[in-house]
Formats: structure tokens, sequence, C-alpha cells
């Protein structure tokens, strides 16, 4: 198809969730189009690249959808619970899917390697329970909360589909599976809910491009001809000014913005790339030591760090 949402679309493999909450979360969404636009809008920068690799692993692409609950797709997105990203890991699933976290970086909050992460946990979580829908309730709850739940409804005789555990789940459970039932029937037939989608081409948005030399991200903004707010959109993963090259070397353009950050970086091969430096913190050393040594203020250290 032309258009992502064809192809996502095309992609559906869920069945229809038989719950009252499902046609609530409908409502919701349909009545707050402005809502729904921008969980659009930032939607379609990542949208073509996690629709591939779902369908790569031959998941349901419901779960290219799965972001809209989790973030609305807000790369920087960050909650209550310390989950960070579009798709919302904790520390602690972070470390056991492999996502780096340090100083300079939170792969948390990349998009390339969270998705990969992502999308791993929920095919681990699948295999366990057989079952799409206890393995999104099990990424929200947890799975070993879902196989209690399990294990509580087969002493009973009962079954143990969703809807049968959903009065065991909290209520963000409960009503997880039916929101993104809900996007889903919205993405498939928007005019029936008054609300029209943005066109989004199926084809690549950004490419990846690795860099060997720490950078300032401010510069590399500049080179590629972006906003700073625009580059910080796309690689939300960086944590300081400066794009630390051996902490993670790779930065996210958009397709067409790459040969002129190319180019631009070719003309600074022998021009330093880096405003900044790290000074380690001795002993004893208190901050304003630390800012009058280099001629800032405070404030400016506390920025910075």
């Amino acid at each position: 198809p032309r258009d992502v949402w064809q192809r996502v679309r095309n992609g559906f493999q869920m069945r229809a969730l038989d719950s009252n909450l499902v046609a609530d979360w409908e409502t919701y969404y349909s009545s707050r189009p402005d809502y729904f636009a921008r969980m659009i809008d930032n939607s379609a920068h990542f949208l073509y690249h996690i629709a591939n690799e779902v369908e790569q692993r031959g998941m349901p692409l419901e779960i290219a959808l799965l972001p809209m609950i989790e973030s609305a797709y807000n790369p920087v997105a960050y909650s209550s619970a310390h989950a960070s990203g579009i798709w919302q890991f904790i520390p602690s699933t972070c470390k056991t899917y492999g996502l780096k976290q340090n100083w300079w970086y939170d792969g948390r909050r990349d998009v390339i390697a969270a998705t990969g992460a992502a999308l791993d946990y929920l095919q681990t979580l699948y295999r366990m329970f057989n079952d799409w829908e206890l393995a999104l309730a099990a990424y929200n709850w947890g799975e070993g909360a879902v196989q209690r739940a399990v294990d509580r409804n087969q002493a009973r005789g009962l079954p143990t589909d969703y809807l049968s555990l959903a009065a065991q789940m909290p209520a963000e459970t409960r009503n997880y599976v039916p929101k993104l039932m809900a996007v889903k029937n919205i993405i498939a037939n928007p005019a029936r809910f008054g609300l029209a989608l943005m066109d989004v081409p199926n084809e690549p948005y950004f490419e990846v491009i690795t860099v060997k030399r720490h950078i300032d991200l401010t510069l590399a903004a500049r080179f590629a001809g972006m906003s700073v707010d625009e580059f910080k959109f796309l690689n939300p993963a960086h944590n300081k000014p400066v794009i630390n090259a051996d902490s993670a070397e790779s930065i996210v353009l958009p397709k067409h913005k790459v040969p002129q950050f190319l180019a631009a970086m070719n003309q600074h091969a022998d021009k330093p790339l880096v405003s900044m430096k790290t000074h380690v913190v001795r002993a004893g050393e208190r901050p304003n030591t630390i800012a009058a040594q280099y001629g800032i203020s405070i404030a400016e250290l506390n920025t910075l760090n």
C-alpha cells in the first residue's frame, strides 16, 4: 500500500473484544480530535519502522499501535512509575532486555533500540500465555501477576481469557486492551468516528547515521538543517548537550536531511565538534568552585548536568 495506515490495517490479526470498555474508549478518543491528531502526528515519524519490525516477526500489526496507548507515541514520555520512552520501559525490564542506561544515554528513549526490546518482550509473553490479550495484559501488569490470576481461575475451574480475568486486574490493565482495540477500530475506519488520519507514506521517514566523533547536539542539529527541538524529538535518548560517540554512536535523521548532514561533517573533518568538556569531581569539591573554574554560573553548571 502507498499509505502506512492501509498496511497496518492489512496486518490486523486480533479478534474483536466483547467489552463495553471498547466503546467507552472509542468515545473518549473520538471526542478529543486534537489529542488524537497529535498522537497520529507523533506516530508518523516512527510508524513505518515499527510496522516493519512487527511484520517481520509475524506479530499482529495491532502491536504497532501499542505506543499510542503507552505514551501517545511521545519519545520522552515519563511516568510516575519511572517508565520512559514510547514503549514505557521501567529500569528493571530495560536491563533484562539489553537497553543501556548511563549518564549520557537512556536506551528506553531510543526508539530503534526500545522497539526491538519491546517486541522481544512481547514475543516472550506470547510464548508464555499463547494469547495476545494476556501477553498485552502481562506487558502492563507483569507476567507474574497475570500467571497468578490464570492459576486462580484454573483452580476454580473458570475460564482464563482476558475478560474472565478482568475482575482481578487493576483498573489500568482492565482498560489496557480495550484502549488498544478502540484505537484499532478508529484506525480501521476513522470516518465512522468523524475523524481523519493524516497521510503517512508507506516508506522510511528516517535513516540511522553512525557518528564516530563526539558532537554538540546543537551542532548536529545545525548540520542537519533542523531545529534543536526537531532533532531532540528523533534523538531523545541522548541525555546531555553532547552526543558521546563512545556511549551511543548512532543518530536518527529524516532521510532527506542525511546528505546535508554528511556533507557538513566532511567539511568539519579536521575541526572540533564539541564545545564542552567533562570534569571529574574530586572528593570535597563544591559546585561553586567548579563553576568558577570554568567561568560559568552555578545555574549554568546545574543545567548542563
